[in-house]
């Protein structure tokens, strides 16, 4: 989940083309496309295999299909920092499949200009309007549901990614299952910690609108207090003032808990306020992350963050324009079909996390590099 600054939109992607004809139209119905091939991946030890082989079987029965030339639009927060991998990876994605396509944001906030998610919803209709057949979409939340249902009923497949519209029509969601996440994260934490009594510091979410942010939190929250910890939670802050106020508060939280802060977890990509609030306080606790902004990267290196969790945002945006070529090659349900070792509850294709120790940051690193996906 990423947050952003003053209002803007732009389109990111090339005006992607496909293969066959070599302009921005899709080729006609009589043409022959070119069978799909993707661009290999590098043997690491951070691969996730099992979302490679999902892909590649995906590809095989598309390819064995009587291939459709295709439109589609992927419609995102944000380009920068946690979103470059998913721009990178959906523009690779669609150049493979030879569609037409492209990548469009940022929005970023302003007080006195239009809301987000009417910015988006927007662009949504644009999308419609421009004849897109599949919509790939990282919304803000359930505001999006109306223009979703709407571009639905208009024939247009839908796939969130990141964050989800669970109320839509939408097809299916792809990305981090977040109560799940939250509980990993606490996990990873828990292994570090001394035996209860202990304050942990939560550095995630109290906001209800944010249903995804609350999920993730109330999931470590959980995990925590089960295991016999106080647990004090603060949110998260994106704005101009955010870091100031989340140090702030968090230093506070540390040089007043009774008992004692044992350890500190924050479950978005600034979590690396958790180690600025420590060393505000001289606290020497424990601290686990999530996503891997660079800021992160170097307190892991310093050894103040001990690990991290990322979100595989780069499969997020590279399986969503995949999923939508076979929703409208195979239809929902073979494409559902294929999706299956990944699925949950039938909507949703868990993307996973990607735990990384202190010890391994330069190796992710390399990981990322290797797949163009370094924020």
């Amino acid at each position: 989940m990423g947050r952003i600054g003053r209002w803007s939109t732009t389109v990111l992607g090339l005006a992607l083309t496909t293969a066959s004809c070599g302009s921005d139209q899709p080729p006609g119905a009589g043409e022959q496309l070119t069978p799909i091939q993707r661009a290999p991946i590098p043997d690491n030890e951070f691969t996730p295999v099992e979302l490679e082989d999902t892909v590649d079987r995906l590809v095989a029965e598309i390819n064995a299909s009587a291939l459709r030339p295709m439109r589609m639009a992927v419609v995102l927060k944000n380009a920068a920092g946690f979103w470059g991998p998913v721009v990178t990876a959906a523009t690779r994605a669609m150049a493979e499949l030879g569609v037409v396509g492209s990548v469009i944001g940022p929005i970023a906030l302003s007080e006195d200009g239009p809301q987000p998610d009417e910015v988006q919803n927007e662009q949504i209709a644009q999308a419609v309007e421009d004849q897109a057949e599949g919509i790939g979409l990282a919304p803000f939340g359930d505001l999006q549901t109306t223009a979703v249902d709407e571009a639905v009923a208009s024939g247009v497949h839908v796939v969130t990614l990141d964050n989800d519209v669970a109320a839509s029509k939408r097809s299916i969601y792809v990305g981090t299952l977040n109560e799940s996440a939250g509980t990993t994260a606490a996990e990873t934490l828990l292994a570090m910690l001394p035996s209860p009594p202990g304050t942990v510091i939560l550095h995630g979410s109290t906001d209800e609108a944010g249903s995804a942010g609350l999920e993730r939190t109330q999931g470590a929250q959980d995990r925590l207090e089960a295991a016999g910890y106080e647990v004090v939670v603060g949110q998260a802050h994106w704005d101009l003032s955010g870091e100031t106020d989340d140090v702030e508060w968090m230093t506070a939280q540390i040089e007043a808990a009774d008992p004692p802060v044992v350890g500190m977890l924050g479950l978005f990509n600034v979590s690396y306020r958790c180690a600025m609030a420590a060393e505000a306080a001289g606290a020497k606790v424990p601290i686990v992350a999530f996503d891997f902004d660079p800021i992160t990267v170097e307190y892991m290196r310093q050894g103040r963050i001990r690990a991290t969790h990322i979100q595989r945002q780069y499969y997020q945006g590279y399986l969503v324009p995949y999923i939508l070529y076979g929703i409208e090659n195979l239809g929902l349900e073979a494409t559902k079909n294929i999706l299956a070792p990944q699925m949950v509850d039938g909507t949703r294709v868990n993307t996973g996390l990607d735990v990384v120790r202190g010890d391994k940051v330069d190796d992710y690193n390399d990981f990322l590099s290797s797949i163009d996906a370094n924020q």
